[in-house]
């Protein structure tokens, strides 16, 4: 990495590896975010998000490498870099016998936001998150998403440079999710730079850039776009009746390379959507199958996931497992 990428870098991965007894959570992971970015970590459990986004609040060391928040090492000062943080976990600590002005008072204390600019962030951040009409009811009455709300707004009440999210949206209703990710993406105007993990590849396109991982490992890095263009003329979606069965007939049709199944359609990766599309309708036709029109469909970044998936698989040395 030139020294320029270094300088402007909030957070930079050095090749993280964390691991609890036979299991390796995050496998050599190194990806670095930009001042002012939304960055996203997405993949499905088990895939490390957690135990990344907890070594890089600080909360968690690494069993090797480093993360460097706006320069300060965590692996030999974790203390260092938590003033300029805020890490909102998937059970942020709300207390639930505390109203929503109560919780929000408390962390001021805890983060010892000066008094003279309390009352200012507080009522901004109502604004914010359109709490005010609640601040008097109990946090343990809220409903899931505006308990992700309050939490969210306790974790900047002290203004922080970088935003730690673990799965914010995890369970929440999709009115909330909207609300939560119009606070995240205020935050990001405002300069504050934030890195959040979703299971959702639907929210994936949010992010400016992201890391898909799988098993604790990145198989790509890149802005949503320029992942999506990699499958450019090289998806072809068909809808068939029996979309099992038809999966491992079409998987053995010259110039596909893999078959997902999405719903009651295939979607197939192949050397050329537009020219294979009339052959794969007539192939499967020809061996029973109820076919609509094939056609190239745009790849979302679920499609480009499992494709990164396949080649992994394809390329990994014979023998080799999974960590």
């Amino acid at each position: 990495m030139t020294s320029e990428a270094s300088a402007s870098a909030a957070v930079e991965a050095l090749d993280l590896v964390r691991v609890f007894g036979p299991v390796t959570a995050v496998d050599g992971l190194s990806f670095t975010v930009r001042s002012g970015e939304l960055f996203g970590l997405v993949g499905p459990d088990g895939a490390g998000k957690t135990t990344t986004l907890r070594m890089l609040a600080g909360v968690l060391r690494p069993t090797a490498g480093d993360v460097r928040v706006f320069g300060a090492s965590v692996a030999v000062d974790p203390e260092r870099i938590k003033p300029d943080l805020a890490y909102m976990s998937q059970r942020f600590g709300l207390y639930t016998d505390l109203t929503v002005a109560e919780n929000l008072d408390f962390y001021a204390d805890l983060f010892r936001v000066p008094a003279a600019e309390r009352a200012a962030r507080v009522e901004r951040l109502y604004r914010f998150s359109n709490l005010g009409p609640f601040q008097g009811r109990l946090a343990g009455n809220l409903s899931g998403g505006m308990k992700q709300k309050l939490g969210l707004s306790c974790a900047l009440i002290h203004e922080p440079r970088l935003l730690l999210l673990d799965e914010p949206t995890f369970g929440v209703d999709p009115v909330s999710r909207r609300d939560l990710w119009i606070m995240v993406h205020e935050m990001v105007a405002r300069g504050v730079t934030a890195i959040v993990s979703t299971a959702y590849m639907d929210e994936a396109e949010r992010f400016d850039r992201l890391a898909l991982l799988h098993r604790g490992r990145a198989v790509a890095i890149d802005t949503p776009q320029a992942l999506q263009r990699t499958l450019q003329g090289r998806l072809l979606g068909i809808r068939v009746d029996r979309p099992r069965q038809a999966r491992t007939a079409a998987l053995g049709l010259p110039g596909v390379s893999r078959v997902a199944i999405f719903g009651d359609q295939l979607h197939l990766t192949v050397d050329d959507a537009a020219r294979r599309a009339p052959e794969v309708e007539r192939a499967l036709a020809a061996q029973g199958f109820k076919v609509a029109a094939a056609a190239p469909v745009a790849a979302g970044l679920e499609d480009v996931f499992i494709a990164r998936l396949a080649e992994q698989d394809r390329e990994a040395p014979a023998g080799a497992g999974a960590p």
